[in-house]
């Protein structure tokens, strides 16, 4: 992943940074027929895969099943605790303001996104939400790594 980063332009982060979008886009590609294809993992300090998901609405009827709300729900059962603190989320594409809103609830140290959303994302986009002074924690964030890689399946799906 760090050689990702460089690509992308963006300084290399502190600690271990995991392998980012390969995982999060084979989780993408998971994602079932009517669901926007979004892929998320999250990764402990050291580099171990946590949880992994993929966008879930049209299967549950859940509107925030999100592939992000998801894979820090099953990060946290597989810690024991909600603070995710040290940890990484990997995402293919940029979170909306609920799953940007959960990330720095859930203390995510450090996030990477893929592509960036222009008419719903909240990580610079839109809105700012993971940078906004006011929260009580704001994650390192790179965005757009491999963004034309992670880009092509949801342009493949809205076709």
């Amino acid at each position: 992943m760090r050689r990702a980063l460089e690509v992308a332009g963006a300084p290399p982060g502190p600690g271990p940074i995991p392998p980012v979008t390969g995982r999060a886009d084979e989780v993408a590609v998971e994602a079932l027929a009517g669901d926007v294809p979004v892929g998320a993992v999250v990764y402990a300090p050291d580099g171990t895969e946590l949880s992994s998901a993929r966008n879930e609405r049209e299967l549950t009827g859940d509107p925030t099943a999100h592939a992000e709300v998801l894979a820090l729900r099953r990060a946290a059962r597989t810690v024991g605790a909600w603070r995710l603190t040290g940890c990484t989320l990997v995402v293919t594409l940029e979170p909306c303001t609920m799953c940007a809103g959960a990330l720095v609830l859930a203390r995510i140290s450090t996030l990477v996104f893929g592509a960036w959303e222009p008419k719903t994302g909240a990580v610079g986009s839109l809105w700012d939400v993971v940078r906004d002074r006011r929260l009580n924690h704001r994650p390192e964030v790179y965005g757009g790594v491999l963004a034309a890689e992670c880009a092509a399946a949801l342009q493949s799906f809205f076709r």
